[in-house]
């Protein structure tokens, strides 16, 4: 009987065990099925949420621009239509401009799998440069009745522009942008691609808004209002703030941002350099000679011969698929989040992963560029490197401004159009501008962009991918000569073998020409030493 008994308490035990369990286990699948239904609800995936949405996009015509509606159109097909900003230029109005931007390659694998989607995009005439953007009354009501996500990527990107043209196509037109949003009935998200050097006084820049430099209200009216001469005096003072006009102007923007979204949701990414496409639609994308990619160019057909850097100071760049993946992502969760949201702006610093100095970078680029060598290079590509601004100075009248006078000659005598001189003062002023991002390191802080990156569903993780670790860094770069050959310079690969060849010759000229000039010095120092002894 005690046994029995024992046995009875013991079944007891065990059916109760089991029951707990049965109860863990079922909320635990209760669990798993939410985290799996907000995973995995298909309704929140990026392609669904675009689905039926009207965008408008301002900087249509630029490098971002262009990517961007690439990738809309490519992976997010049911979008309902995209507004572009554009203005007529020269003799082509907006709908030519979009036909010649859409003959591109860059839409070459979007034409051969969805070529439908074209008939989404909606030119609409306007300049950001004008003030309220130049938008036609009827233009501005039909944005505001249906325009529900707005990317204002628009911009003058050039560092030594004036200041007016600066606060013009930069600050009050985002300015204006922000007074479009507050009028568009159904906006559920502004996002507004700024710089990842916005705030260069910050050594380590977080993902949070900083206080301007300058109230914008005021900077906006007083570039109105003031004649150039006042105006070049009031830039230099600005310049004592921030290396160059593009910067201050994008600062003020961001606090622009900050400003109206009290009233609408608004987020920012902050984009460093943007360098030629990683893998979307294809590697090696790029239609943007502004900045280092101009001074890489001239280097690698020999024409840059000293530049003013610090090798040491890494190179903060980021391939422009990924900055647009960061765009379309951003806006996706802004847009989600639209009806639970605050005043608070979200911030997104989208910025290198794989740091190379300068110096490495560089020597990697040579390495590249002598296997794939630009055609009708006029020296070896070496390129002296210093942060002396004096030696930088008087390396630049030795190596490049002597040598294009005397070229500029020979070709005016021969009945040519003198340019390399021209040129030659481009580089020196690029040069000047973009050295200011190579005397400084600035640390930047991910935490959004990881906190984002967790969000994406599983279904679009790879289509919208914000990690680029893992890339090979030496085909990247192949692929960005490549690109830059074919894009820029308008190159055939088919005669790359041609190319090869003319690059041993020069580098034979030089090797000549270097070795025939030493022994002359060194003659002439003996005859000299002779002579003295004597």
């Amino acid at each position: 009987m005690q046994r029995l008994d024992q046995r009875t308490a013991i079944k007891s035990q065990f059916n109760s065990c089991i029951g707990s369990y049965k109860c863990l286990f079922q909320l635990f699948l209760r669990l798993l099925f939410k985290i799996n239904k907000m995973t995995f609800d298909p309704t929140k995936s990026i392609p669904a949420f675009y689905a039926g949405q009207s965008i408008l996009l301002t900087g249509s015509t630029g490098f971002l621009g262009k990517v961007f509606i690439e990738k809309v159109l490519r992976s997010c097909p049911d979008v309902h239509e995209i507004f572009l900003l554009m203005r007529p230029k020269k003799e082509l109005n907006i709908n030519k401009r979009l036909e010649k931007i859409l003959n591109l390659p860059l839409f070459d694998k979007l034409r051969e799998e969805q070529p439908s989607n074209f008939e989404k995009l909606v030119p609409i005439s306007g300049d950001v440069n004008e003030k309220g953007l130049n938008l036609s009354v009827v233009d501005r009501q039909m944005l505001i009745e249906r325009v529900t996500i707005i990317i204002h990527a628009a911009a003058n990107v050039k560092f030594d522009i004036n200041l007016k043209d600066a606060i013009f196509a930069n600050t009050r037109a985002t300015r204006d942008i922000c007074i479009l949003a507050q009028s568009v009935k159904n906006l559920k998200a502004l996002l507004y691609v700024s710089t990842a050097f916005t705030h260069v006084n910050e050594p380590f820049l977080e993902e949070k808004l900083y206080p301007p430099i300058a109230n914008w209200q005021k900077i906006i009216e007083m570039t109105e209002i003031l004649d150039e001469h006042t105006l070049n005096v009031f830039t230099a003072k600005c310049l004592d703030y921030s290396p160059n006009t593009y910067i201050f102007s994008k600062n003020l923007s961001e606090s622009i941002i900050q400003d109206y979204s009290s009233f609408i949701p608004c987020a920012i990414v902050r984009p460093s350099i943007v360098m030629p496409t990683l893998k979307e639609p294809f590697p090696g994308w790029i239609d943007n000679i502004y900045g280092p990619i101009g001074l890489f160019i001239g280097g690698g057909k020999g024409i840059v011969r000293v530049a003013c850097l610090n090798e040491s100071v890494n190179e903060e760049a980021v391939p422009v698929d990924t900055v647009i993946n960061a765009v379309i992502i951003a806006a996706w969760k802004l847009g989600l989040t639209t009806s639970e949201r605050d005043s608070t702006v979200f911030v997104l610093n989208c910025t290198n992963q794989k740091l190379l100095t300068y110096k490495e970078s560089i020597k990697l680029l040579f390495s590249v560029n002598n296997e794939v060598p630009m055609e009708g290079i006029v020296w070896t590509p070496h390129t002296i490197f210093t942060d002396s601004f004096v030696l930088f100075y008087i390396l630049t009248i030795l190596l490049h401004i002597l040598p294009a006078i005397l070229v500029d000659l020979i070709l005016k005598f021969s009945g040519r159009r003198p340019m390399l001189l021209r040129l030659q003062r481009k580089v020196y002023v690029a040069n000047c501008a973009v050295s200011y991002f190579s005397f400084h390191n600035w640390k930047y802080s991910n935490a959004n962009k990881l906190a984002l990156m967790s969000t994406i569903p599983p279904c679009n993780q790879d289509m919208f991918s914000l990690d680029y670790s893992s890339y090979d860094i030496r085909e990247y770069i192949m692929n960005g000569i490549i690109g830059a050959k074919k894009f820029l310079l308008h190159e055939d690969m088919n005669r790359l073998d041609a190319a090869r060849a003319h690059f041993k010759r020069v580098y034979v000229f030089v090797t000549v020409l270097k070795t025939v000039i030493y022994v002359v010095v060194l003659w002439l120092m003996y005859k000299w030493l002779n002579s003295y002894m004597l």
